[in-house]
């Protein structure tokens, strides 16, 4: 079962991944993907979720630094609206 490891989650047909606060959307391969960072969370019943999320869509391109590659950068009160801006700028349906 090696192969069922090495995928990732996916939403919408793009790889999300997550280490700690930081989320990367899309594929390394494609032009840009997204990175999100979890600012902050609240309670809700027994869960925390996110109520502060940093978007930003960042160049691929292996060869410019790391500030050139952000092309765009938003801030908005949930994950799922984080995710519905990052489909938007990947042009995800």
């Amino acid at each position: 079962m090696a192969n069922e490891k090495s995928k990732f989650f996916t939403y919408k047909g793009l790889p999300l991944v997550r280490k700690g606060n930081q989320l990367y959307f899309g594929n390394m391969y494609d032009e840009f993907v997204v990175q999100m960072e979890i600012l902050s969370t609240k309670k809700v019943g027994e869960l925390e979720v996110a109520d502060k999320v940093m978007i930003r869509k960042m160049s691929t391109d292996m060869t410019i630094s790391p500030l050139e590659a952000i092309v765009k950068t938003a801030k908005k009160d949930s994950l799922y609206d984080a995710l519905d801006i990052a489909c938007a700028w990947l042009k995800v349906s």
